[in-house]
């Protein structure tokens, strides 16, 4: 992985694609390459590092052609270099593709074809797949589709492909199973990318790719068929992205540009559902499994990351509210630990990108048990609404940022939305809990604003640490979950070790860690466990702990204890995490930036994880 742009047209295919390979790099990458065929002339550029560096070396050269695709790599099999980036050729030359995800029998395809005479010049399992197509396009004599069709008949694995055949020179073609891609649809002309950031400036309407879908594009037209050789009738959609959405807007980052869009998105997640007028909560895409939700004996929530954590304060509101017992699980275990799950089960299944190859797997998984599931996904048309039962779509809007943010406070609206809406349901929500808590619901959005305004407080305390080594997080309840969620942002973009525990678990190991050069960050917010996280405060002052605590506007208490006091609008305990998150964002990226490290690409990460 990470990102993939195609273009086939009358148009010079190289700005296309390098223009196109800049709105991917958000999903991070470490190496980046473009092949442009011109004729019967076929071009190759690749680089280590930044698309600017691939820019800089290949603008210097012969990129005329109207037919390329274009890459940025994850580094999976192989290390970052210019060998390992995409795109690969084959040894004879009929082939160049780029390819996200993981060929998992490439090493014994790797075998048969060096049996038969194939060199190998990189480490990577595409080089394998470039190979496996072009033996079987000499060997069988047949055209390049059928070649592909063929070699993918043969491989284990995920995939999102754009293929270039050199004796085929008016042909683009692409195939995907388990690894997004969209084709953009033009006049005479069709886009290809793996989403659809690079598409938007050129059309709106696209086609989605499902599993084991193989489109050959020609100037003529499209044909889409199975990699059995099914046909199928496209299905062209308008994609609601506007080009404003991915770009920074004035903001020096595209981290801090989402959290200052979180008032905004999480109106837009609530909008039209929660109704202060009639006093409800109205979740049109559950409506149809409803009354499995309402007599469900247990949910699981299943995700990745952030999503993970959304799903962990999810676990509190619905059991607080609705009094469901609810489990949440890493995607990526539960797929592999033989689960127990029952037909009667919910499975809530969260993601940014809807394209998590893990929680694709998990979702499957659940399927076959005769579970129903339930789909909580940022991206229209990705393939987790598609695999679901139903679901609910977050309308953050575009999250170019790697460390996730907007996405996390709107997967926890929808979270909170789904409890109240529960707990009314089900009757054991009384009438006056349930109006204050939609009341307070919709009061969010502006409090998050008056949050935003102490944006200097927050810099100031960030100036203080940002050459700590080891910060510790800690929150009771529903906060718990948003102390793992400051953590991971820490540690994401400023690179600094940071763990997050429950306030009563410090004296069971982390206080071993705490003496005058460790912050510590208390979310310590007035609700039912105030009197005990005001006891955890001070037993790390006691032990010459820096506290910065996060607390309730007018605290007096804590004010007294603590090194530093961030405020944050009172709200009800349920809604406190959409609250005491944002000043742990604004925090993280302070520090980011003050330690000149790359806000929106960090290091080794990739937005939309499609490998497992």
């Amino acid at each position: 992985m990470c990102g993939i742009v195609g273009y086939i047209g009358d148009k010079q295919a190289y700005p296309i694609l390098i223009n196109g390979l800049k709105r991917l790099e958000y999903r991070g990458y470490d190496s980046a390459g473009i092949s442009i065929l011109n004729k019967t002339t076929l071009k190759v550029f690749k680089k280590k590092g930044k698309v600017s560096d691939l820019d800089d070396y290949a603008s210097k050269q012969d990129t005329k052609g109207t037919i390329g695709i274009g890459h940025t790599r994850w580094a999976t099999h192989g290390e970052p270099n210019d060998i390992n980036a995409h795109p690969h050729i084959s040894m004879n030359g009929h082939f160049i593709l780029i390819h996200n995800g993981i060929i998992e029998n490439y090493s014994r395809l790797k075998e048969k074809l060096t049996d038969r005479g194939y060199k190998f010049v990189s480490e990577t399992d595409t080089e394998v797949l470039a190979n496996l197509i072009e033996y079987i396009y000499l060997k069988g004599k047949v055209t390049a589709e059928i070649a592909v069709r063929l070699a993918l008949s043969k491989v284990v694995g995920a995939y999102g492909l754009a293929i270039i055949c050199k004796g085929e020179p008016d042909k683009l073609i692409a195939a995907r199973k388990g690894s997004p891609l969209v084709i953009g649809v033009g006049e005479g002309e069709y886009y290809i990318a793996s989403d659809a950031t690079p598409i938007v400036e050129h059309t709106k309407s696209v086609i989605y790719l499902n599993d084991d879908d193989v489109a050959i594009l020609s100037r003529d037209g499209l044909n889409l068929k199975t990699i059995k050789n099914d046909s199928l009738t496209p299905k062209i959609q308008k994609v609601d992205l506007d080009i404003g959405e991915i770009e920074k807007n004035g903001f020096d980052h595209f981290m801090m540009k989402e959290i200052f869009e979180q008032p905004r998105s999480i109106f837009d997640t609530f909008r039209g559902r929660v109704s202060l007028e009639k006093m409800e909560i109205h979740l049109g895409g559950l409506y149809s499994v409803l009354p499995k939700l309402v007599e469900a004996k247990r949910i699981i929530i299943i995700g990745c990351g952030t999503s993970w954590h959304a799903g962990l304060v999810g676990e509190y509101l619905i059991e607080e509210l609705a009094r469901i017992p609810v489990e949440v699980e890493y995607a990526s275990e539960f797929r592999y630990r033989n689960p127990i799950i029952y037909p009667d089960d919910i499975i809530i299944a969260i993601s940014q990108s809807g394209e998590t190859a893990d929680t694709l797997a998990a979702i499957k998984l659940a399927k076959q048990a005769g579970a129903t599931v339930l789909g909580i996904c940022n991206v229209v048309g990705s393939s987790i609404p598609r695999e679901t039962h139903a679901g609910v779509y977050t309308h953050a809007g575009p999250e170019i940022g790697v460390a996730s943010t907007k996405a996390f406070t709107a997967q926890v609206t929808v979270l909170a939305m789904m409890a109240i809406a529960l707990g009314h349901e089900r009757k054991v929500l009384d009438k006056k809990d349930y109006e204050e808590l939609i009341q307070e619901l919709y009061a969010i959005p502006d409090k998050i604003e008056k949050i935003l305004k102490s944006n200097n407080s927050f810099l100031k305390v960030s100036k203080k640490y940002k050459d700590a080594t080891n910060f510790l997080y800690l929150g009771r309840g529903s906060l718990f979950p948003v102390a793992l969620e400051g953590a991971l942002k820490l540690k994401e973009i400023s690179y600094i070790h940071a763990e997050g525990y429950p306030a009563a678990e410090m004296k069971h190991g982390p206080i071993a860690l705490i003496d005058e050069k460790m912050p510590v960050v208390v979310i310590a917010t007035k609700d039912k466990s105030y009197e005990k996280i005001v006891s955890n405060i001070q037993e790390v002052k006691a032990r010459k702990g820096i506290v910065i605590a996060i607390v309730s506007e007018g605290d007096t208490i804590i004010k007294k204890l603590a090194d530093h006091v961030l405020e944050i609008p009172e709200t009800r305990d349920e809604l406190a995490a959409l609250l005491a998150v944002i000043p742990l964002q604004i925090l993280s990226y302070h520090i980011a930036v003050l330690r000149n490290c790359n806000v929106d690409q960090p290091r080794n990460l990739a937005k939309s994880v499609t490998v497992e």
